[in-house]
């Protein structure tokens, strides 16, 4: 490690979990510290302070939600069972435990927050349905937050034709009501006269208020601010929270992840869905004429990205120019609402072949026969985006494609080129997880707790503020601290540097070079071995070692083997543990550790054996102090 002034420091690889990559807030990069000088001391001082702090007010707010009891629904009755045998599809077992979850939740007195991460047409909108009837036919009245007017317009037209058929009013806040009709909807919420209300922003507005709100349902919830989830939250402490997604955003997923609220996986694709098929290459007028073509050989549509409106026009000119016979129609943000609404009805009814249009498509649209997007400087688009914007094809049975163009001088270089790789690798189904999960890791997570935490996440850095903030949430609810393998572990037998000779009397541990060559994954490996604190990581670190390198070299699973009794001596809260010639050594409190008054004697001449043997001792040892 090199410090200022270009003093370095070599770490040796069993202390590798106390090193973590720098990853701060924007651009702002602190001074690296000075050898031997108090600065960095200080600033890990000042972020401790800050995280509990910060772990206190999340538990607090998680403390009002858990012991203040809400609302608890009645199990479901005959009206739900009739209502959920109308959906015309099979669920996948992942929708119905996602399902089950959300009812279990609203059942209990502890007002839900649940995120349902699934991807794009996995049917996150059926268990929000489910439990938004759920919560109707008890009396409760439901909000429903949609990102853009166009996918609230879609999901009011769906939702009110599911419940047609029962005693349960649905109604709209969104720009395509008139004034008038937006004060009366207004005026119902507050009477109780309308049961479930699906809108935009409109519904955070300080003029809309419930006579009986039992269920927020955020859908899309990365394209909302945290001002405006937290705003719901405290207008409404006791709500129940379903919040859906494909990728949520870092934050979300973090705090999921960190246990501060539920999750529920949707992974299993539908039957007859196939994975769309992405490429990514410099911008090509003839991949775009290819591409209507073949979509409307196959009675397809197609959707072209274009995301500056000053330009759009022009760009569908060029399409109608390269595609005579194709019916171009272009869709944007700032066109007149009825315009717009029109624009959209005529693509999903397939009166239009390609749709030139801006990001107003990224959000939920359902079109089954799109199967085809070109999206234009993709380099300008987030992980998350990207994905969102790739899942509005390929919700039919037919392959679908998606063709990512970047500016040629952006096709080798970038965070941006980066992100569209990670798109092209992720192709596979329900890939959305793991597209948050990277997201997570490239962005780190976004704004998690508020402009008065950047500073000292700056200072730390992201992972180590993260790796702060678990140990404090932890103390406070009064875990006992994760035990750490860093007891020191010294035997004699062992071989650590690679081309040392070996005899029967050494064991070889380290992770040869030819079957991991790759400096940046070797240290990776290290970090991960060291910072295994439980046999459960080791023997995961083994698994996922053999997946990705193949079979392990006898070296590699001796030096996993010795992380595996660094863990056990630490459960056995030794000191130290060493093998001087026969003899084995061990310390707890500063105490020799000996089992019959004496240090016990190995008995085997080979180094396999006698490591058996010390695994042995260890296993073998109570949990007693010293005399």
């Amino acid at each position: 490690m090199e410090f200022a002034g270009e003093a370095k420091i070599f770490v040796p690889v069993e202390q590798a979990h106390l090193v973590s990559r720098y990853q701060g807030l924007g651009k702002a990069r602190p001074p690296l510290s000075k050898l031997g000088e108090a600065r960095w001391a200080s600033a890990i001082r000042s972020a401790k302070r800050a995280t509990a702090d910060y772990a206190a007010r999340l538990l607090r707010l998680q403390a009002v939600r858990q012991s203040e009891s809400g609302q608890a629904f009645p199990p479901d009755g005959e009206w739900q069972a009739s209502f959920e045998a109308t959906f015309p599809y099979q669920e996948t077992p992942d929708q119905l435990r996602g399902i089950a979850d959300a009812k279990r939740d609203m059942e209990s007195k502890r007002p839900m927050d649940r995120l349902i991460c699934g991807d794009v047409g996995f049917g996150k909108t059926e268990v929000a349905i489910r439990a938004a009837f759920k919560a109707a036919a008890a009396g409760r009245q439901v909000a429903v937050l949609a990102p853009t007017t166009v996918l609230a317009q879609q999901h009011y037209d769906n939702w009110r034709a599911r419940f047609a058929d029962y005693p349960i009013r649905v109604d709209s806040l969104t720009r395509y009501r008139s004034g008038a009709e937006q004060r009366a909807t207004v005026r119902d919420c507050i009477t109780g006269a309308v049961d479930v209300v699906i809108g935009t922003h409109r519904i955070i507005s300080d003029d809309v208020k419930f006579k009986d709100l039992g269920l927020l349902i955020v859908d899309e919830e990365q394209r909302f601010g945290v001002k405006h989830k937290e705003k719901m939250k405290e207008r409404y402490p006791l709500v129940d929270i379903l919040t859906l997604s494909a990728t949520p955003i870092p934050r979300t997923l973090y705090l999921a992840l960190t246990g501060a609220r539920d999750m529920s996986v949707l992974d299993t694709p539908p039957p007859s869905r196939h994975p769309v098929e992405t490429s990514v290459g410099p911008y090509d007028e003839r991949v775009i004429r290819d591409a209507v073509e073949k979509e409307r050989a196959r009675d397809g549509q197609v959707f072209i990205l274009h995301n500056r409106i000053a330009t759009i026009e022009k760009t569908a000119g060029r399409v109608r120019e390269l595609c005579p016979g194709a019916r171009v129609a272009v869709g944007h943000g700032q066109m007149d609402e009825d315009a717009l609404d029109q624009v959209m009805r005529e693509f999903v009814a397939g009166e239009t072949d390609v749709l030139v249009s801006t990001t107003i498509i990224e959000s939920g649209l359902d079109i089954p026969n799109a199967n085809t997007i070109v999206i234009d400087r993709a380099d300008r688009f987030g992980l998350a985006d990207l994905y969102q914007l790739r899942g509005r094809v390929g919700r039919g049975t037919h392959q679908a494609y998606a063709f990512l163009m970047l500016p040629r001088d952006l096709m080798a270089v970038g965070a941006a080129r980066k992100r569209v790789e990670a798109i092209r690798q992720y192709t596979a189904l329900g890939a959305g997880f793991q597209i948050a999960m990277r997201d997570l890791e490239i962005r780190g997570a976004g704004n998690l707790l508020g402009l008065s935490q950047s500073g000292h996440i700056t200072a730390v850095g992201f992972q180590l503020y993260c790796q702060l903030l678990e140990q404090a949430v932890a103390a406070l609810k009064g875990e006992p601290p994760r035990t750490r393998a860093d007891a020191p572990v010294h035997l004699d037998f062992l071989i650590t540097r690679e081309g040392e000779p070996l005899s029967p009397n050494t064991l070889p541990t380290w992770l040869p070079l030819d079957y991991v060559s790759d400096e940046v994954q070797r240290i990776e490996w290290f970090r991960r071995l060291a910072s295994a604190g439980s046999a459960a990581d080791v023997k995961k670190l083994r698994t996922d070692t053999r997946d990705r390198f193949g079979r392990l070299p006898d070296a590699a699973e001796n030096l996993l083997a010795l992380q595996g009794l660094r863990v056990l001596a630490a459960e056995k809260r030794l000191d130290s543990l060493a093998v001087r010639g026969d003899k084995l050594v061990m310390e707890r409190h500063g105490e020799p550790v000996q089992i019959e008054d004496r240090y016990p004697r190995l008995q085997a001449t080979d180094a396999k054996g006698k490591f058996a043997e010390v695994v042995a001792f260890v296993r073998g040892l109570g949990m007693e102090r010293p005399a």
